[in-house]
C-alpha cells in the first residue's frame, strides 16, 4: 500500500515503477535465495530411489511459487466472484461485458450467452460467447437495448494509451456515459475501478472517489456499493463514500436505470 506525504518512499517507488518494466529489482533480489534453493534441490533429487534422468538442457528454474500463501490480485479476485454471484442469481439468459477479466467471460459462457467487447477482441471459440471489436467510447450497441450489463477494472485505464487507445483526459467519464447510454432501463450494470484519494497513475490507471463516480453515472439508481480496502478487507454494502481515503480500493457499483 502507497504511504502518502513521505517524499523519499514516493521518489523510490516512482524509480521502481520506470525500471520495473525492463528490469524488475524486487523480483531480481528475490531470485537469488530461489537460484541457491534450485541448485540445492537438484542434488537431492539426483540421489533419490527413481529419480529421472536431469539434463541442463531440459531444467526451467521457477523460483518465484514456494510461497507460504496462495497469492492472488485481491481486487480481481473478489470483484469477479461478486459479479459472477450477481450475474447468476439475476436469472439472465443474455449478458454483454466491456473490457473485463477474460477468465471471468468464460465462467459466465456456463451460465448465460455472453457478447464480449474490447478494442482487443478475444480470439477463442467458446460455445456461448460472441467476441465483437469495438470501443467503450463508441459501443456497438443501440441507446437503452442492454438489460445485463458488466465493465470491471476497465474504465479508469481509459484514455491513457496503454491497451493503444487513443489519449483522452475525459476518457473515464466518457466510458462511463458509454455505459450508461446503452444500459436498459430496468437492466442492471455491474461496474468497477479504484477508489480512493484521486490521482492520475499515468500510464496505468486513474484513482477516483466514490463521490465522482457517481457523478459519471449522473441518472442512473445505485443498487448497491460495495469494495475491497487496502488490506485487503471485503467490505459489502457500505456508503459510497466509505473508500475515499483509500490509497488503492476497489470499489464494485451495482447499478440500474429507472
Amino acid at each position: 500500500m502507497r504511504k502518502f506525504n513521505n517524499r523519499a518512499l514516493d521518489l523510490a517507488y516512482c524509480a521502481y515503477r520506470w525500471m520495473k518494466p525492463v528490469i524488475d529489482p524486487v523480483r531480481a533480489s528475490r531470485a537469488i535465495p530461489g537460484y541457491v534453493r534450485f541448485c540445492r534441490d537438484w542434488f537431492a533429487y539426483g540421489r533419490l530411489p527413481g529419480a529421472e534422468r536431469r539434463a541442463l538442457i531440459d531444467s526451467a528454474p521457477e523460483l518465484g511459487d514456494a510461497t507460504r500463501e496462495s497469492p492472488y490480485d485481491r481486487h480481481y479476485f473478489l470483484q469477479d466472484i461478486w459479479a459472477f454471484r450477481k450475474i447468476r442469481l439475476s436469472g439472465t439468459g443474455e449478458h454483454v461485458d466491456v473490457g473485463s477479466r477474460i477468465d471471468l467471460i468464460g465462467f459466465l459462457t456456463v451460465i448465460c450467452k455472453v457478447t464480449f467487447i474490447d478494442i482487443r477482441p478475444l480470439v477463442v471459440d467458446l460455445a456461448g460467447l460472441r467476441s465483437v471489436s469495438g470501443s467503450i467510447l463508441a459501443l456497438p450497441l443501440r441507446d437503452n437495448g442492454v438489460n445485463s450489463l458488466s465493465c470491471l477494472h476497465v474504465a479508469e485505464h481509459i484514455g491513457l494509451g496503454r491497451y493503444g487507445d487513443a489519449l483522452d483526459p475525459l476518457g473515464t467519464r466518457k466510458a462511463c456515459r458509454e455505459l450508461a447510454r446503452v444500459l436498459a432501463p430496468g437492466g442492471n450494470l455491474y461496474f468497477s475501478c479504484p477508489i480512493g484519494v484521486p490521482r492520475l497513475c499515468y500510464n496505468a490507471h486513474r484513482i477516483h472517489t466514490g463521490a465522482r463516480i457517481m457523478e459519471y453515472f449522473d441518472g442512473l439508481r445505485l443498487v448497491e456499493f460495495s469494495g475491497i480496502d487496502d488490506n485487503r478487507g471485503w467490505h459489502e454494502n457500505i456508503g459510497v463514500t466509505d473508500l475515499d481515503g483509500s490509497a488503492y480500493a476497489c470499489g464494485l457499483f451495482h447499478f440500474t436505470k429507472e
